[in-house]
């Protein structure tokens, strides 16, 4: 693979791009990859979220940042590209539990609430979620 074809997606980043490309990402942790790709137009995006949602956080314009968000933006962009909503589907990554808390609160269950902001977000743009590998304790 010519390096010039592999963009990274940094935290808190989006991006989208068509074949031939690699997009990558690293560290998830608590944060959650969002890979969208179109079978048809072989358009692809990723999105590396830190948070839920954008409702939470005040005066904060990066809407890659935000779940509810950034696979709005993320859609947007790969159909710029020639990519159709209706040929969109969807691989999960991430939203681990770092660190052991004493606390049940859900506040500190950033990984999980990441995790059901990105479903819910699928969900409401009818976008199929064909695999995942989220969750876990490390």
């Amino acid at each position: 693979m010519d390096n010039d074809n592999v963009v990274k997606v940094g935290m808190a980043e989006l991006s989208a791009l068509k074949h031939p490309g690699v997009l990558i990402t690293l560290g998830l942790g608590s944060c959650v990859g969002i890979a969208l790709y179109d079978r048809v137009s072989k358009v692809i995006g990723l999105a590396h979220v830190m948070l839920p949602s954008s409702l939470q956080i005040k005066n904060n314009d990066n809407n890659a940042k935000f779940a509810d968000t950034a696979i709005v933006q993320l859609l947007d962009e790969m159909i710029k590209l020639g990519a159709s909503r209706r040929n969109i589907v969807a691989k999960l990554a991430g939203g681990a539990q770092m660190f052991a808390f004493n606390s049940s609160l859900d506040i500190m269950k950033v990984g999980e609430r990441n995790t059901i902001a990105a479903k819910k977000k699928l969900r409401e743009l009818n976008i199929s979620i064909i695999s995942e590998d989220i969750g876990g304790n490390y």
